[in-house]
């Protein structure tokens, strides 16, 4: 999600043997810069830039008008960048509140789908219970390895060319849910203070359990341990004609928020549904997929991370609203889906990389067990109303599991190493190969999403790297013309892959227009004034109309990230780039006509494979 030089771990900071150091996380972000507010004219600059490409010269006219207006001295675009410039000084980071109400707590959509994104890990070995549950064991054993870092705050501080990144997400992952309301959700973090959760929520055939993952003098349990009691969920769990409470986390927010209240009524299920909500994360224990041919896999695996399959299979496998699920099937089968609200790609992923690097070690000679107390059962009345309620998540999540199309690419014919060693960032090229697989399906440009850190500053979540701009319109119009010579078609691509990396860097360092624009908006609204023109034009409707949502996930494991589109003509596209190959994850959704995840593969496969020939085929420039 960062540009192509993403975070790494710095070396120096290894985990301490001697436990917490007070406050060395607090320290630590204290020390981070505030996210600035941008100068109001270098952002409206580039917004008309951005919107060059995808516009019509006409509208674009009337949108400079429009800024022409907004600037003004003394007019209305500097009183909102003065109350802007007054709420940084005010507060730690003058974004994260309005961000977090704003792109999600307000977002009505479900989360299934629509937010929560899902990452398809590797398949592992086993094809049975027992496996099912030894890699369940060993998986618990490895985020509760993690969860001591975060718990100790010795996790290796991440840096970004050179400058040290917010680790804030790192402690809003664990033990958090978001819980649903009337008109906006609200999340609860249980990772600090005297009352810190002790137990996971474990489920199997649609029923939940408390499972505590510590012994009573605090050490985490075994493998060994945690082993047999999985296999006492298992066993007191084999009854498959429950009721899948759990799809109630599926629906529209402000029915879940509906149901949600009245499933509360009940003691028992208020109960059950705290211990959900407390527990430091979810592992659901999945019957196996449908089995499908090889090529299919993949896909079908990520559409089970992202939504479960639908109420036949392993959607009421789920507490949605849970922000860690782990998903292990007994086929091999493995991944996790997680509510977006706390967190980016990159923390989850370099949770997960620590967890599979975990699982892979050999177990150590356990000394004799004492038995261990059975992991508690949580139970819900289910009362004719939920039933109903029930009954209706049902029904919606079906139609979008139906609608949801999900293809898994693995481009095996090069990974990050031949774009670099073409001097050419490896995500610019990535980038470039989408608009112009893009280009070639539709025969012009759209607004296209790519998220970047704003980790550099404290409390910092994303910016928008606009990906479309004046110089990838250029190469892409010139790519299947016949008046351009290939060293031609080679210097627009090195052309637009620069602008592309000097857009990330502008983005990375706080200076993008996406955020400064809302920002600007929320405002207006919080100000009371009346909505200015130029947010109620339709090329700003345009400029935020990205029917590419995408976003590079890089992770050491050989894993996959994958979302939905986020409009309903658009594609969710994500990638993860190894060295010698590049996993996508493209979606789209089946009402829309005009989209189609597997053609935008094949397109996008020719593109990669075009550009390289592209670039052998002349020599580099002294561009």
């Amino acid at each position: 999600m960062e540009g192509s030089d993403f975070a790494r771990p710095y070396g120096l900071l290894k985990p301490t043997a001697l436990g917490k150091i007070p406050g060395r996380f607090q320290l630590h972000q204290e020390a981070l810069p505030h996210l600035p507010v941008p100068p109001l004219q270098q952002t409206l600059d580039r917004y008309l830039l951005a919107l060059q490409p995808i516009i019509s010269e006409e509208e674009l006219n009337h949108t400079q008008e429009l800024v022409a207006e907004f600037c003004k001295p003394g007019g209305v675009g500097e009183r909102l960048q003065k109350g802007l410039e007054r709420r940084a000084k005010k507060t730690e980071n003058w974004l994260s509140d309005w961000w977090l109400k704003t792109a999600y707590l307000e977002y009505r959509l479900p989360v299934v789908v629509h937010s929560s994104p899902g990452v398809v890990l590797p398949k592992q070995d086993f094809l049975d219970r027992q496996g099912q549950l030894r890699f369940a064991a060993k998986l618990i054993e490895g985020i509760l390895d993690f969860k001591t870092m975060i718990d100790n705050e010795t996790l290796p501080v991440e840096y970004l060319g050179g400058k040290p990144l917010c680790m804030n997400q790192y402690y809003q992952i664990l033990s958090s849910c978001r819980i649903p309301g009337p008109k906006r959700d609200s999340i609860v973090n249980y990772a600090k203070g005297k009352k810190q959760s002790r137990h996971i929520t474990v489920v199997h055939n649609f029923q939940f359990f408390e499972l505590d993952v510590y012994n009573s003098d605090g050490s985490p349990l075994t493998t060994d341990q945690l082993f047999i009691q999985l296999e006492k969920i298992w066993n007191t769990s084999l009854q498959t004609n429950k009721e899948p409470i759990g799809i109630l986390t599926t629906n529209h927010r402000n029915s879940w928020a509906k149901a949600y209240n009245n499933l509360l009524k009940d003691k028992t299920n208020k109960e059950s549904v705290r211990a959900i909500e407390k527990s430091i994360c979810t592992v659901c224990l999945d019957a196996p997929m449908p089995r499908v041919s090889d090529d299919i896999y993949k896909s079908r695996v990520a559409a089970q991370m992202l939504h479960g399959g639908g109420s036949r299979w392993n959607s009421g496998n789920r507490w949605f609203d849970k922000t860690l699920q782990f998903i292990i099937a007994e086929d091999g089968s493995c991944g996790l889906v997680y509510e977006h609200a706390p967190s980016e790609g990159p923390p989850i992923v370099a949770l997960l990389d620590h967890i599979v690097e975990y699982t892979k070690k050999p177990e150590l000679v356990r000394s004799p067990m004492s038995p261990l107390p059975m992991p508690k059962k949580l139970r819900f009345n289910i009362t004719p109303e939920i039933k109903t309620d029930i009954e209706k998540a049902k029904q919606n999540l079906n139609i979008m599991v139906e609608d949801l199309d999900v293809k898994v690419m693995v481009f095996h014919q090069f990974g990050k190493a031949f774009p670099k060693s073409e001097n050419i960032s490896p995500d610019a090229f990535i980038q470039l190969a989408l608009q112009l697989a893009y280009y070639r399906m539709y025969g012009h440009a759209c607004a296209t999403y790519e998220s970047a850190s704003l980790r550099m500053f404290r409390l910092g979540r994303t910016d928008t790297i606009r990906s479309t701009s004046v110089q990838s319109l250029k190469f892409v119009q010139s790519m299947d013309s016949p008046d351009k010579s290939d060293q031609e078609k080679a210097d627009l691509l090195r052309r637009a892959a620069q602008a592309h990396r000097e857009y990330t860097d502008m983005a990375i360092r706080g200076n993008a227009i996406d955020r400064h624009l809302l920002g600007l908006k929320l405002q207006a609204i919080e100000d009371l004034v009346s909505m200015p023109e130029l947010f109620m034009d339709t090329a700003y409707a345009v400029a935020m109309h990205f029917n590419l949502s995408t976003s590079q996930v890089p992770a050491k494991t050989d894993c996959v990230m994958c979302f939905g589109p986020v409009v309903p003509d658009g594609y969710g596209i994500c990638y993860n780039p190894m060295d010698e190959h590049i996993n996508f994850a493209i979606s789209a959704f089946n009402s829309c006509a005009d989209t189609n995840a597997a053609q935008m593969a094949h397109y996008l496969e020719k593109a990669l494979l075009d550009m390289r020939i592209l670039l052998q085929s002349t020599p580099k420039s002294k561009l």
